[in-house]
């Protein structure tokens, strides 16, 4: 916790900085470089219900566009906004062959005919043998959905390098999770990830595939992958942090695995399937837990398909196969204490910040007697300046209940001595998303 001297240090320094209107001054009392200046991509947002995004980048030798909505109404609002730039078009990009991300290429490529359509060998393929009927069933549900596709008329192998417009940009393919098959772009010089619908922004997305245990080994691989992303740029919702995004869409899918298994467990009253009262029961609960996510497709019913499609999937999963990151034991320690709170502990004893970091969310927020640290980096550095190397010991789990625990601790920041405190910490899925320290006495 808190060391009194050296908060009174820092408190001093950022004083002085202050008193002096010193730019770039920052606690280590270190001028800074100024950040680097970057063009922010362009975004148009179709209409609610389901929202979905293009965006365009400034490359040298014109505008690079991701993503072409549903429909060509759509499309050409967006074409409207983005000739606003007076910019030309260079390439557009497919991340992946759903119909809300591909209705509207035929309008770009009417806009922009010089510009080639990429997409991914995978990708391409995918859409023109459409073997899950989406495209007739986006017609049926939408006129406006565009009786003939337009296709990709350069594809390139899964994962390889891209070069567009006269910029670089690296690809990562990822199978049978949102969607069968998915690109994602990122630029290595912004740290920009334009990532599809691997990850939204609060948002209700679509499970109908039935691969949420796939969806979530893919959010650990995109986020070690991309390690090094700072924004991401999601096909539905706002962009943010790349980190916060990946575990939003983690915790969600495991919340929504969590609520639908005991409802199809052998031993269930329903035996085995999803009844009334228990499909009632999961929309209201993840309504409250997620009060105004929007859908991602214009679908009424989309909580109720989600919930029949995630039932069928984890009616046929063996239990003992089951990989780590859908396992329904993810929350559980072998200590008694949250899987995350477990690492939290063992990460101090053993002085692995990193370990340390890890275990909260991207967005966490930590409460250190009253001091507020607000994301990962925050609390990496508060860890790093505060806890590590020091020791803590668990005296006891005070409070225990679904996602939240509180332990009664000692925490000796020279590794002996030290003194009690009570640590609550709040759980969702696989990360700590708060964690508030006060003294015991």
């Amino acid at each position: 916790m808190n060391h009194r001297l050296r908060r009174l240090l820092a408190a001093g320094t950022a004083a002085a900085c202050a008193t002096a209107l010193v730019a770039g001054c920052s606690n280590g009392d270190k001028a800074e470089a100024p950040a680097a200046s970057k063009t922010q991509p362009g975004r148009f947002a179709s209409p609610n219900p389901g929202s979905v995004n293009t965006y365009w980048i400034e490359a040298p030798e014109g505008l690079v566009i991701i993503d072409t909505l549903r429909t060509p109404t759509d499309a050409r609002k967006a074409i409207a906004e983005i000739r606003k730039t007076g910019k030309p078009v260079a390439a557009l990009l497919l991340t992946h062959p759903h119909p809300d991300h591909v209705g509207g290429a035929g309008a770009f490529h009417e806009a922009f005919p010089q510009a080639p359509i990429h997409a991914s060998k995978a990708t391409d393929k995918a859409m023109r043998e459409d073997k899950r009927g989406f495209y007739p069933l986006a017609r049926s549900a939408n006129t406006d959905f565009p009786s003939k596709l337009t296709y990709a008329d350069r594809t390139f192998e899964d994962g390889a390098p891209l070069q567009v417009g006269g910029l670089r940009l690296e690809t990562a393919a990822f199978a049978e999770g949102e969607s069968d098959t998915a690109t994602v772009y990122y630029r290595p010089d912004t740290g920009d990830l334009f990532s599809g619908d691997l990850a939204g922004s609060k948002v209700t997305p679509a499970l109908i595939e039935g691969n949420s245990c796939g969806w979530l080994q893919i959010l650990d691989q995109l986020g070690r992958r991309f390690a090094g992303a700072k924004t991401s740029y999601p096909g539905h919702g706002a962009p943010g942090p790349t980190g916060a995004l990946i575990d939003e869409q983690r915790r969600y899918l495991q919340r929504f695995r969590g609520l639908v298994r005991p409802a199809v467990a052998s031993d269930s009253a329903s035996g085995g399937r999803v009844a009334p009262d228990e499909q009632k029961s999961i929309i209201a609960e993840m309504e409250r837990t997620y009060p105004g996510h929007p859908p991602v497709a214009d679908l009424p019913t989309i909580v109720q398909e989600n919930i029949k499609a995630v039932a069928r999937e984890l009616a046929a999963e063996d239990p003992a196969k089951t990989p780590a990151a859908c396992s329904n034991k993810a929350q559980e320690g072998t200590d008694g204490l949250l899987a995350p709170v477990s690492t939290y502990v063992g990460a101090v004893n053993d002085g692995n910040l990193d370990a340390l970091a890890g275990a909260f969310a991207a967005d966490a927020e930590l409460i250190d007697v009253g001091r507020r640290f607000t994301g990962r980096a925050a609390i990496r550095a508060w860890a790093e300046d505060e806890v590590i190397g020091g020791k803590l010991t668990v005296i006891k789990v005070a409070e225990n209940r679904p996602g939240y625990q509180r332990l009664l601790v000692r925490f000796a920041p020279g590794g002996t001595g030290g003194f009690e405190a009570y640590y609550a910490f709040t759980v969702d899925g696989s990360s700590i998303i708060k964690a508030e320290l006060t003294y015991a006495d």
